[in-house]
């Protein structure tokens, strides 16, 4: 017994001793932790990682639209191995035994839903690469009334695609806006940003607003300083400008005042009878008095209708009739003197002087024959 007690005593003071010559881990920062370091990349996935390939054969199939189908015949040779039904409007991939990259699958998945999204085979092939993702929105039932959506979707798309261009040179990412769909290929961090601009955009929030955001944000972050801060105080913060007012109603119910006592009862049909008198009468003279009633009121609507036909008889009134202004002495053409002048007009050639100029041009000569004599 003493023994086994000795070798346990044994065995702790070496467990102690091993835990006291263990490395201890450095204190460091959360921030250093959490920041990648600049130029790090991750490291390239190669055959030497997995040498005996993959077990079990894994596939993926799409469909694509119809008027995919002749851009699909032109670039088929892909570099994985797929087969491509035109009959069913399907492209499959599945892996092989050279295959080596359990991953790569996904990507070829990732690449047949772009192609059928529209997106060309050159950057639809981006998505192999390692560093390299791609996210499609659907934004089809996000807005119910089409006129709306088309809007909306063309808000996106900007005058000459500039919103979009502007939008993949702030995320690096390619952007193909097709049908109810918006496909991005780029970086995870563009993508996050893309998905955001395109879901406000959907929400009535203008794009514009997102890449002014983009663009002090992409400003921000050169500066090595402001990368652990937070950066809410540089950010712009938009209001909504145009408030929805509630729709008044047509018919507007005005509340009564309240009171505790109930309201006054309602006299019944015996009780008007006992306050005109009639309750008292006989049935013969309540008889006659609903005839008279009855006859009074016959008497009123003939006189009523006999009026309206009356009116067609009864002659329009006329306007009075205006007297013409005689012409004063001032305004009057003297028609003798105008005739006149027309006379002498065409009796006078064109270019020719007047009666006064040959009278002065007679004179003029006549002065000049008496000075030279």
């Amino acid at each position: 017994m003493a023994s086994s007690k000795q070798d346990g005593q044994a065995a702790a003071s070496r467990k102690s001793e091993f835990r006291s010559q263990k490395p201890k881990p450095q204190s460091r920062d959360e921030s250093e932790l959490l920041t990648v370091p600049d130029g790090w990349k991750e490291p390239a996935f190669s055959k030497e990682d997995n040498p005996r390939g993959l077990l079990e054969e894994s596939s993926f199939a799409t469909l694509f639209p119809k008027y995919r189908e002749a851009y699909l015949k032109e670039c088929w040779p892909l570099h994985v191995n797929a087969t491509l039904d035109l009959i069913e409007g399907s492209m499959t991939v599945c892996t092989t035994k050279k295959t080596f990259d359990p991953y790569i699958i996904i990507r070829a998945r990732d690449l047949i839903k772009l192609l059928a999204r529209s997106v060309s085979f050159e950057q639809a092939v981006r998505i192999l690469q390692d560093d390299v993702a791609c996210d499609i929105i659907k934004i089809g039932s996000l807005v119910r009334n089409k006129e709306r959506f088309v809007k909306r979707r063309q808000r996106l798309i900007g005058p000459k695609g500039s919103t979009l261009k502007a939008l993949e040179l702030l995320t690096n990412c390619y952007i193909m806006v097709q049908g109810n769909t918006v496909s991005a290929i780029g970086p995870f961090s563009g993508l996050k940003e893309v998905r955001k601009v395109v879901l406000d955009t959907m929400k009535n929030i203008h794009p514009i607003y997102n890449i002014k955001t983009l663009m002090i944000k992409r400003e921000l972050a050169k500066d090595s300083e402001l990368r652990s801060q937070s950066w809410e105080r540089f950010l712009p913060q938009f209001k909504h400008k145009n408030v929805n007012k509630r729709k008044e109603p047509k018919k507007k119910t005005v509340k009564k005042e309240y009171t505790p006592f109930p309201p006054p009862q309602r006299e019944s049909q015996i009780d008007k009878e006992l306050a005109t008198g009639e309750y008292f009468l006989k049935a013969s003279q309540k008889r006659r008095q609903k005839m008279e009633a009855i006859k009074a009121k016959q008497a009123e609507a003939l006189s009523r209708r006999q009026e309206e036909r009356n009116k067609a008889f009864i002659p329009p009134k006329e306007k009075p009739v205006v007297k013409p202004k005689e012409a004063s002495t001032e305004t009057k053409i003297d028609v003798a003197a105008i005739k006149e002048k027309v006379k002498k007009a065409k009796s006078k050639k064109l270019g020719a002087l007047t009666a006064e100029e040959v009278k002065l041009k007679m004179e003029a000569d006549e002065k000049k024959k008496k000075k030279k004599k």
